[in-house]
């Protein structure tokens, strides 16, 4: 790519000379250092390997991997690799700061002791109102790892089968069957770890009886069903494997009509009902109101015994929610307000209790557009099912993503030593006390290239090429929330930057990096050039590749980062 030439009008064209980019200085420094000759050998590459990335564990067999793995190109020398090979392989795959990886986290602790990869409303593909329900967003969350499907079942307009669909809303409905048969063909592609449905259940009992039968001849063998109704620990991931789970609660306590709190006053706010309500034979009572049912006294046997975690009825104010009966354990839903008033008002009880109970958080209901909140009150509060909309892209979305890319991508990752700890008296983490810095990351943002094979040359600017530059930053803890920006690189494919940056970080363990490149603009509307957002506990130090990614999170072929990476003590 010598030239490139944009149309102005009929008679003019800007011509615009592209160039190889050099490797930087530092990169150059590292490279002679471990090679004085010039040429660097595979013991260099090694030594490299070891002393300069980190990568302590590293064996002659991996700088032998990589030497191979340059061997197509025109640059490669049987002698050793000269810098420009050098160059190649530190913005290849195999010099990734966070590289594919299997799970290396303990899975045998309870589920209470892991944070999961969690969906809201999972059958919608658009907007909370008025969108489409579908087994789509479904498949698609699944092997993106999410591993918590949540489905509202409510009765068709006939009444005589089961919907699933966001009531009191102008959104269509999907078939329970084909949701639960997408959920069985794509539940283990990702992740041979547990899936767990929620239900959302606005049923009675005839109905109930139905999806007992429905979900047990769906899911056979691989349906976990529990011996006892309470348990007093949850089992661990690993002893689930290749298990799905219901979640929900009990048909009785529907039966009561008392909502109080749960997902089901959700759906209350809303003014216009579609099919799964409108001619329905059953229209579950209002908050705190109950309608008797001829049907009341028949608490369907199946229906229970598929419920493997059950959701407990919220009674009481927000202190009584978070008790922990040490004889059982059980889940928990509440609202991102109710959360946030929990987190101020009782913090070190909410820990408390998600240290053996489970406790799900779902948007609120005015978040019609799918739009999401802030995931790092939930998880520094130790909860495990902080629900999101999947259906949409956005700043909080990749966060969520980045976070899961941990442990291998399989849709948990174990709590922060010190969610789980508990002292000789009881005490447990205060997240309102000050938190003291942990680690300085310090990353230096060297160049990126890659755009011009991935965009059509007048995707940014239709006269120039792209004014790039680079948000970088950490998403995590409010005390660890920071952002920086490297200066604009004006008409280039390939900017250079070579900017360096310092994070303190106080909980590493909850830290995301964030990154996201955009083309400055001068009407004030800069474009999108990718994002990737990086769990900061699994990136890998020295000199290495970020491949960039697209808005729904999808990866792009070519175009990456080149930065360096370094933690030190305070």
């Amino acid at each position: 790519m010598p030239k490139q030439s944009f149309k102005v009008c009929l008679c003019w064209r800007r011509v615009f000379k592209t160039r190889v980019v050099e490797p930087p200085l530092d990169i150059k420094n590292a490279f002679y250092s471990f090679s004085p000759s010039g040429m660097m050998t595979v013991d260099d590459l090694l030594r490299f390997l070891i002393e300069h990335q980190g990568q302590k564990n590293a064996t002659k067999e991996d700088a032998q991997a990589i030497f191979d793995s340059l061997k197509h190109l025109n640059i490669f020398q049987r002698r050793g690799l000269h810098l420009e090979a050098f160059f190649r392989y530190l913005l290849g795959d195999l010099n990734l700061a966070h590289p594919p990886s299997k799970v290396h986290h303990d899975m045998n602790a309870p589920l209470s002791h892991y944070f999961l990869f969690t969906g809201h409303n999972s059958y919608l593909t658009g907007n909370q109102f008025s969108s489409a329900s579908s087994v789509e967003p479904i498949k698609d969350a699944l092997l993106r790892g999410v591993r918590v499907i949540e489905l509202d079942l409510w009765p068709n307009s006939s009444g005589n089968d089961v919907n699933v669909c966001h009531g009191r809303t102008l959104t269509s409905s999907v078939g329970l069957q084909k949701c639960l048969e997408a959920i069985k063909e794509n539940a283990f592609k990702a992740s041979e770890y547990p899936v767990i449905i929620t239900f959302e259940d606005h049923l009675n009992p005839n109905l109930q009886e139905k999806v007992a039968k429905m979900v047990t001849e769906t899911f056979g063998d691989i349906l976990y069903t529990s011996e006892t109704e309470n348990l007093e620990q949850f089992l661990s991931p690993e002893s689930l494997k290749k298990k799905v789970l219901i979640s929900t609660k009990p048909p009785k306590e529907y039966l009561e009509g008392n909502t109080q709190g749960e997902e089901i006053s959700e759906n209350e706010g809303g003014t216009v009902a579609n099919e799964c309500q409108s001619s329905s034979q059953w229209n579950p009572p209002e908050e705190g109101e109950h309608v008797p049912d001829e049907d009341e006294g028949k608490v369907v046997p199946e229906y229970r015994q598929l419920i493997a975690i059950n959701a407990r009825k919220l009674e009481g104010g927000l202190e009584n929610w978070l008790s922990d009966d040490p004889k059982k354990v059980s889940r928990i839903s509440l609202s991102e307000q109710k959360l946030e008033s929990a987190a101020k008002t009782y913090g070190t009880k909410t820990v408390m209790f998600t240290q053996r109970n489970l406790l799900r958080v779902y948007p609120k209901r005015t978040r019609l557009d799918s739009s999401n909140y802030n995931p790092f009150v939930g998880w520094m509060h130790g909860a495990q099912m902080v629900a999101f909309n999947m259906q949409g892209h956005g700043k909080r979305l990749w966060i969520m993503q980045g976070m899961f890319r941990a442990n291998g991508g399989c849709g948990y990752v174990k709590k922060p030593d010190f969610l789980l700890h508990r002292g000789p008296n009881d005490e447990v983490f205060d997240p309102n006390l000050p938190w003291d810095v942990k680690t300085i990351m310090t990353v230096k943002v060297y160049l990126g290239e890659g755009w011009h094979q991935d965009f059509h040359h007048t995707a940014f600017d239709r006269y120039s090429p792209p004014d790039f530059y680079t948000r970088i930053g950490v998403a995590g803890v409010p005390v660890d929330k920071d952002v920086k920006q490297t200066a604009t690189i004006e008409d280039e494919w390939l900017p250079v930057w070579d900017e360096e940056f310092k994070f303190q970080l106080r909980a590493p363990e909850l830290a995301v990096l964030r990154i996201k490149i955009l083309d400055y603009n001068t009407t004030g509307r800069h474009y999108f050039g990718g994002q990737v957002c990086l769990p900061v506990s699994e990136l890998r130090t020295g000199i290495r590749a970020v491949p960039l990614h697209d808005k729904k999170g999808n990866k792009y072929k070519h175009a990456r980062l080149l930065l360096s990476i370094k933690f030190e003590a305070p």
